[in-house]
């Protein structure tokens, strides 16, 4: 576009953090460089608005790179409260500390307290996930122009409507004369429902009218100020009886809440959180309590693949896998008899009233289209075969997006702890199949981005400050760590409801990735990424 003018910005190191004062002496003296511009944040929640910062304008990319790097900025942490101590061992320490305390209870049959005395056996362990950046391929970028009293804004964005409302209020004019193309449809794991990459672009075009302003993030810019997957601590207890059956089931779930980013933090989840997979937990158990302690939030809470499924899926897929080791059954055998009898769970006996938007009369969670994808998935795996030393096979399933899910790895470890996974099976029945092969390719994708989430992938804090900021220190999958074979076995019921497929094929992952781990080598994981746990 014609005299394209081209902008990065310097965004605080800590959330909430303001400009103290800046020094861009040396910063305009780099040849291109046009001028220094100072963004204020808008405080917290910051919502879908800028961080706020120092804004460098030039006529290429680069020398606007070069004139950020030759600012002298001097910061003030002090309005970013707590959030300037936040250490991600110090915060997970204190999450699992308050696990051990009673939180909000979210839902509650039978007695529990009463059970975990009378029971033969008692199992327990406490699970964790780190917080992940969502690192699209395409770091976010955005160009805008504002001319006679309109704006048009170019991005690769999900949420056009979010999108004109911030331009339209960082510029203060009325939406109707915000126009926003979307260049690309895609999402970046959920990045780009969060529209502040533009909106910051729209108030660096407000000092340049005339002139489109194109504003690159680089990916370090993406890793170190993103809409972060929420941290997570769960602590799970169970009694089992003479038989190890189940008798009692207590699950308390920590994490910061999204909504944290549109109103004063409530340290709780909300309905929706609680909606993926935490209150529709399905197992058949005479007492279950379910709660939730509080959890704050110190950076921005995002939207990722499959949301809050994660953490939950997580948690009660490992756990029940301990609990069967704890009963010495066979783990598939074991979470089927934990399902009980096929039957139809309307949501509002749970206590879910979200139900990922749908109507609950049309889509219960079917414990009969449960049953048959773990039973799929573990038929075409050869569940039950012998592997040999430091191999085994392990599996996790979920209902998420009113779809149903079931994996099945099998994975060798050898003497030095390096992991292969040889091959994984997954069975998926989201009712109808319009393109079944957009279904499989959605179920690969899944898999090895889910490989990511249980092996290698964490954002960690010190004194507020992300601690990774490009792929070298926030590892993704590489060729690899992929499994050798992925089998996709999709079940057709085109009688039911159409369900989701873009997301409910990742929560199932890293539980049947460390289960299978478990069976390979007796070592238990509750601490994700698995890292070096193995070495």
């Amino acid at each position: 576009m014609e005299n394209t003018l081209y902008a990065v910005v310097a965004r605080p190191p800590v959330y909430g953090a303001k400009v103290k004062s800046v020094d861009d002496a040396d910063a305009l003296k780099v040849a291109g460089v046009k001028k220094v511009i100072r963004i204020e944040g808008t405080g917290q929640p910051a919502a879908f608005s800028p961080l706020g910062g120092v804004a460098v304008v030039a006529t290429n990319t680069w020398a606007a790179m070069e004139g950020r790097r030759a600012l002298k900025i001097d910061w003030d942490t002090a309005p970013a409260g707590d959030n300037a101590d936040y250490t991600s061992d110090t915060y997970r320490k204190s999450l699992e500390k308050a696990a051990q305390s009673p939180g909000k209870v979210i839902r509650q049959s039978g007695d529990v307290e009463a059970a975990l005395q009378e029971a033969k056996k008692r199992v327990s362990a406490t699970y964790y996930m780190p917080h992940m950046a969502q690192a699209p391929m395409e770091p976010p970028v955005a160009v805008v122009r504002i001319k006679d009293g309109k704006a048009e804004a170019w991005a690769p964005i999900q949420n056009p409507r979010a999108t004109r409302e911030g331009i339209a209020g960082i510029l203060e004019m009325d939406m109707e004369n915000v126009i926003v193309h979307q260049t690309l449809l895609g999402g970046g794991f959920g990045r780009k429902s969060k529209p502040d990459f533009v909106i910051e672009a729209a108030r660096l075009a407000k000092e340049f009218e005339g002139q489109p302003i194109k504003l690159q993030w680089s990916r370090e810019d993406d890793i170190s100020h993103a809409y972060f997957h929420t941290a997570s601590v769960d602590h799970l207890e169970a009694g089992l009886d003479e038989e190890g059956k189940a008798t009692c089931w207590r699950h308390r779930t920590l994490s910061p809440s999204i909504t944290s980013l549109f109103a004063p933090d409530p340290k709780h989840i909300a309905e929706f959180e609680q909606g993926m997979g935490f209150n529709t937990m399905p197992f058949s158990i005479p007492a279950i309590r379910l709660e939730n302690p509080p959890a704050p939030a110190h950076v921005r809470i995002g939207w990722f693949r499959s949301v809050y499924n994660l953490p939950h899926a997580w948690a009660i897929q490992s756990f029940a896998h301990e609990m069967a080791v704890a009963a010495g059954k066979d783990h598939r055998d074991y979470v089927l008899d934990l399902l009980g009898p096929d039957r139809k769970i309307h949501n509002l006996t749970v206590g879910d009233g979200w139900n990922y938007g749908e109507d609950p009369d049309m889509y219960p969670i079917d414990v009969g289209r449960m049953r048959r994808v773990i039973e799929r998935a573990t038929e075409e795996a050869g569940w039950g075969r012998k592997t040999g030393k430091g191999r085994g096979l392990g599996l996790a399933f979920h209902h998420s997006f009113v779809s149903y899910t079931a994996v099945v790895f099998d994975v060798e470890v050898d003497d030095k702890g390096e992991l292969t996974i040889h091959r994984a099976d997954i069975a998926f029945d989201c009712g109808p199949q319009v393109n079944p092969e957009r279904i499989r390719s959605q179920m690969e994708g899944s898999c090895v981005m889910g490989i990511g989430v249980a092996l290698q992938s964490e954002v960690s804090f010190k004194d507020g400050v992300a601690q990774q900021d490009n792929f070298d220190r926030y590892l993704i999958p590489r060729m690899p760590d992929a499994p050798k074979v992925v089998r996709v076995h999709l079940i057709d019921n085109p009688g039911d409801a159409m369900g989701g497929v873009g997301e409910p094929g990742l929560p199932p992952v890293a539980p049947a990735l460390c289960n299978a781990i478990y069976a390979a080598t007796g070592k238990r994981i509750r601490r994700l990424p698995v890292g070096n746990q193995l070495s």
